[in-house]
């Protein structure tokens, strides 16, 4: 059976011990990190994804957990900060329908990004910002909005502004409820839009853009089949309607805490010079 993910580590799980896949654990402020290193074509091909590194953070759950930003997002935004370029300005994109709240994350993840590229250095001094650094945020909708491919505007972008990482935000699929809505995913292999729910867009990464791609997400919806493998077992779920995509009941609040969380950490990354509790009172 087809277990419909997006996130690496199920997929690694399922896959048992395999060959040039590597995983290592820890914990940190109370967030359990497994940091997986896919580091072969072969092992890119039996797991069913690109190679490159991928972080995944556990921690409780966004819907249930009102939490302080110097306690959270350090993880994060530590992962974050290490994988971007030193230097040179950022392009965020919020990927996905806001009109649809378990796929609305990336849009509204981006509406808590501080923007700055507009932003001179001599008014970054006057107003006590500086150093900013370079940061443009998008959210360009989906296909069905807007007539053009989100990956067509991203590198329409790229090509203008040539930022030197591009930070793609989206919302995933699980396949287990233990990791809904609280779990991020943090990659340096790109993305494939929609590919968790079987909508699978052209895919965002370095080879098409031409740059860095980060990719993070976290899992707002579980397929109805695999979810009945899940609780029940493969052979019962194989009568379960395959089309069906299933999200928790506080989806509207998971959302928007789990876009508040990402927002946070892509500023606290960028802007490390500014406490986290002075960007959230920016927005």
């Amino acid at each position: 059976m087809n277990y419909r993910t997006d996130l690496t580590i199920e997929l690694t799980e399922a896959a048992g011990e395999t060959d040039g896949v590597y995983t290592d654990y820890s914990e940190k402020n109370g967030v359990k990190i497994a940091h997986t290193v896919i580091a072969s074509y072969h092992a890119a091909e039996s797991i069913g994804k690109p190679q490159g590194e991928y972080y995944t953070l556990e921690m409780l759950p966004f819907s249930d957990n009102a939490f302080e930003p110097e306690e959270c997002f350090e993880a994060a935004s530590d992962i974050l900060a290490g994988m971007l370029p030193k230097h040179g300005g950022i392009l965020a994109v919020g990927l996905g329908n806001e009109g649809i709240t378990p796929d609305s994350l990336g849009p509204k993840a981006a509406g808590r990004i501080l923007a700055t590229r507009h932003i001179s250095h001599e008014l970054a001094e006057k107003c006590g910002l500086a150093p900013l650094r370079q940061t443009s945020v998008i959210a360009p909708g989906v296909l069905g909005q807007t007539g053009i491919e989100a990956a067509e505007v991203i590198r329409s972008l790229v090509k203008s502004i040539r930022p030197s990482a591009v930070i793609v935000i989206d919302a995933m699929a699980s396949r287990s409820l233990s990791r809904l809505g609280c779990t991020l995913q943090i990659s340096d292999s790109g993305i494939s839009p929609g590919s968790g729910v079987g909508n699978n867009r052209p895919r965002i990464d370095s080879d098409y853009l031409g740059t860095r791609v980060i990719s993070m997400g976290v899992p707002t919806v579980v397929d109805m089949q695999t979810l009945a493998a899940d609780l029940c077992g493969e052979r019962r779920a194989r009568r379960v309607d395959s089309g069906m995509i299933v999200s928790p009941r506080e989806i509207d609040l998971l959302t928007d805490r789990a876009a508040n969380f990402i927002g946070m950490a892509v500023n606290a990354a960028l802007q490390p010079h500014i406490h986290p509790k002075e960007l959230m009172q920016l927005f």
